[in-house]
């Protein structure tokens, strides 16, 4: 039989995330009471306000139609009305916001739309993998850039050679960040926007986390730092804030010159995302976000539940001003990865290891702050009886 698969999709990994998937469906059949704090999906339903928009949009014929190849109208005046407020950055949604169907979507085709075969694009390390995978996918060579705990995870430039700081085309950031749940102030983004004009790198921020913060934390936008839509385009979606995640909705703002060139490269892909979702998503932002911030207050109390006992039991964990995770240290004598399998097969608890996110990672495993209260007490009982 003819081979008819591409060498691209030979040499692609198992995305990680389905291979846990397996595991625990695998488990589960056994018996085993799995608790899964693999995937960042936040647990908590979608705000009814939202659902309620959908509903109503979702009962007009019209709205069952093909969406603009860009985004319906609204929503992107949405996105544009959202950064005004939370931000103060002022965006023209005709040139400067697109709709995604997702912003992982929106990630690897915007690798598709601006690098070339044998383009370098320069990957946080750890960092989320879809970037390291849509290069790829696209052809071109990933080079990390390398966060670690000593310098609280904001990039290190001065570990790049001259050569990958030349060759590089996109640098993709991301904070709050996923894996290690730091946060930066304006300054690191500032940094960020002077290291890519200097070098004539196009920025990438994928803010995914930005809304899910803590006490008195603001994330700030890239889009902040003056003439950074000159260089930078910044991922935005409603999946993590307001608990949208199989909705499949999100946008990128910035630049217009990279914005019309993803858009270019979607229109022959996509028809964008369904006319009902859209006009819910525009609802959500332009709503008083007090969801939101209930959410973030259930997320902050689960994380302090967890990283207070994880230290109790002599376990280090970076303890967050954001997002749903916490990036906790490997106990002596474990890798990354041996360490998750133990607590799989012993204890019947999914992690991420460290090593999912890039080399940087060893020495690390994720825990999302996906599941209940009660359920992170049997969590930390589990660990308890390991522990002993």
């Amino acid at each position: 039989m003819n081979d008819f698969v591409s060498d691209v999709v030979k040499n692609m990994p198992a995305y990680l995330f389905s291979e846990l998937n397996r595991k625990k469906k695998a488990l589960q059949e056994k018996g085993v009471d799995v608790i899964d704090l693999g995937i960042g999906a936040p647990d908590l339903p979608t705000p009814e306000f939202i659902y309620d928009v959908l509903v109503k949009e979702a009962k007009h014929p019209a709205n069952h139609r093909y969406s603009p190849y860009s985004g319906n109208q609204e929503f992107k005046e949405a996105v544009a009305s959202f950064y005004k407020k939370h931000y103060g950055v002022e965006l023209d949604s005709n040139t400067e916001v697109l709709t995604l169907v997702g912003t992982k979507e929106g990630i690897v085709n915007l690798i598709q739309a601006v690098i070339n075969p044998g383009d370098t694009v320069l990957i946080p390390d750890p960092g989320y993998p879809v970037y390291r995978m849509g290069v790829h996918l696209a052809g071109g060579d990933a080079v990390s850039l390398p966060l670690d705990k000593q310098n609280s995870y904001v990039p290190q430039y001065d570990a790049l050679t001259k050569s990958e700081r030349e060759a590089a085309k996109l640098l993709f950031l991301n904070y709050p960040s996923n894996p290690t749940a730091a946060t930066v102030e304006l300054s690191t983004f500032t940094e960020a926007v002077d290291f890519a004009a200097k070098n004539n790198i196009l920025l990438a921020h994928d803010a995914a986390y930005d809304l899910i913060t803590f006490d008195t934390y603001k994330s700030p936008s890239v889009l902040q730092v003056p003439n950074a839509k000159d260089i930078a385009i910044e991922f935005g979606t409603l999946s993590k804030s307001y608990n949208m995640t199989g909705w499949r909705i999100g946008y990128v703002v910035g630049n217009k010159e990279i914005i019309q060139a993803l858009a270019t490269l979607k229109s022959n892909i996509d028809t964008s995302q369904f006319l009902p979702i859209q006009l819910a998503a525009a609802a959500a932002l332009q709503s008083d976000h007090r969801t939101v911030r209930e959410n973030s207050a259930i997320f902050k109390k689960r994380m302090e539940k967890l990283y207070n006992a994880l230290a109790e039991m002599g376990m280090t964990a970076y303890k967050p001003k954001g997002t749903i995770f916490l990036w906790v240290d490997v106990p002596d004598g474990f890798t990354s990865a041996g360490f998750a399998d133990k607590l799989l097969d012993e204890l019947g608890i999914i992690v991420t290891p460290g090593t999912a996110f890039g080399p940087g990672g060893e020495g690390h495993f994720r825990i999302s702050l996906s599941v209940s209260e009660e359920r992170l007490d049997e969590v930390i009982k589990r660990l308890k009886n390991l522990a002993g």
